[in-house]
């Protein structure tokens, strides 16, 4: 029989979707499970978006220009002209998802046995795009305690090589939730213009932004242009993760023409999910401050609920629609499948995404998860009640 790839042997499961079947099981039993495990919004989708697909009277799906159909690139100029970034429909491609747009721009500027640095906990399929692209990643471990914020400049110096040749941030943060301001990003920045490296940066989370505090794109940041590479999504932006499009951006022409040749490869982007995307764009304001109130209310509940909780603390995050929660828990991976197997209250319990998976240094996380507050406040009330209940109970508490 022939055997498996390194590559696939090397590939981690999702922290996020690994305990699915554990869910499924419960279920079947007759237990509710409030997921809490995945980016996945109860919110809407824009009316405009839905429309648009419900209206395609087109004879014939057809292929669309490997960057993407340019009446959607030229209108997405529009979108980023908004948010002070000036591009040109050139300076995009439309990719299948954030995921694809990563994976495009570490394939074009990375080789085998390059390394990325990326300040942890990070987004888990990182660590998967990197076993992809042959790229070793370079963690640099920041810290509940200072709610996840930049780790000091002295760390990303001291995991410099020879073989580094890029940063990946991703702004506001998954799985943390943190937002980095336009200090932390200049020191980025220097960084990168010292050492002359890539900043690859995932914004898809932009208009997530709380207690009055603004997004800094990295696209911003002057004398680092061509070095500059913007991930972005339609995914949360619109409550959309299913038509999978996504962005990936750069003033480097070489670059850019580079990653077309990964986009040629696989032909073209979602055709469907682009003509709702471009009609997405015309989603009123009204839609995304609905949104935030909504988020800001569901923050409220999950942080002041963990908080409560003797031995828990949950940082409040002013960005995306993340926590990462430390339980007096002995094992995260251990904790979140007993919640499935062995737990209920009132035949309810909780899917969360054990922190473990969003670490690549060994033994980070164990007493960590991350909670997507995706879900509507009252469904919201019940899973922290069930969190409440499960950590008095739990065989391996640590106090």
């Amino acid at each position: 029989m022939p055997g498996i790839s390194d590559k696939g042997r090397m590939m981690p499961e999702s922290p996020i979707r690994k305990l699915v079947p554990f869910a499924e099981a419960a279920k079947k039993k007759g237990i509710k499970v409030y997921h809490l495990n995945i980016g996945q919004p109860d919110i809407e989708t824009p009316q405009v978006a839905l429309d648009a697909i419900r209206n395609f009277h087109d004879k014939v799906i057809e292929y669309s220009h490997s960057a993407g159909i340019l009446s959607f690139r030229e209108k997405l100029t529009e979108y980023y002209k908004k948010h002070n970034i000036n591009i040109t429909a050139d300076e995009i491609i439309v990719t299948a998802g954030a995921s694809e747009a990563i994976l495009f721009a570490i394939s074009s500027c990375l080789d085998n046995g390059d390394e990325m640095i990326i300040p942890e906990p990070y987004y888990a399929n990182y660590n998967g795009f990197a076993i992809n692209a042959g790229v070793i990643v370079k963690p640099i471990v920041s810290h509940i305690e200072t709610s996840f914020a930049l780790p000091p400049i002295e760390d990303f110096e001291k995991v410099i090589t020879p073989r580094t040749k890029a940063i990946l941030i991703c702004n506001p943060n998954n799985p943390t939730g943190y937002l980095y301001s336009k200090e932390e990003l200049e020191v980025l920045r220097d960084i990168v213009k010292k050492y002359d490296l890539y900043l690859i940066a995932d914004e898809v989370y932009r208009e997530f932004c709380y207690d009055g505090k603004q997004h800094y794109s990295a696209m911003n940041l002057k004398g680092i242009e061509n070095n500059v590479i913007l991930v972005d999504s339609v995914s949360k932006r619109y409550s959309a993760c299913g038509v999978r499009i996504g962005f990936m951006i750069s003033k480097n022409k070489e670059v850019m023409a580079t990653a077309l040749k990964f986009a040629q490869a696989r032909l073209s982007p979602p055709g469907l999910g682009q003509i709702a995307a471009e009609a997405a764009i015309d989603t009123p304001d009204t839609y995304f401050e609905n949104v935030l109130n909504e988020y800001l209310a569901r923050r409220k509940v999950v942080v002041e609920s963990i908080n409560a909780i003797k031995g828990a603390f949950c940082p409040d995050p002013s960005g995306a629609f993340y926590v990462v929660a430390k339980l007096p828990i002995d094992n995260s991976d251990k904790f979140c499948r007993w919640l499935l197997e062995d737990f209920s209250y009132n035949n309810e319990t909780i899917l969360l995404a054990p922190a473990t998976g969003f670490y690549s240094t060994k033994g980070s996380g164990l007493n960590e998860v991350r909670i997507s507050y995706v879900l509507n406040v009252n469904d919201l009330k019940k899973a922290m009640k069930c969190l409440e209940e499960a950590l008095k109970v739990y065989p391996g508490r640590q106090d």
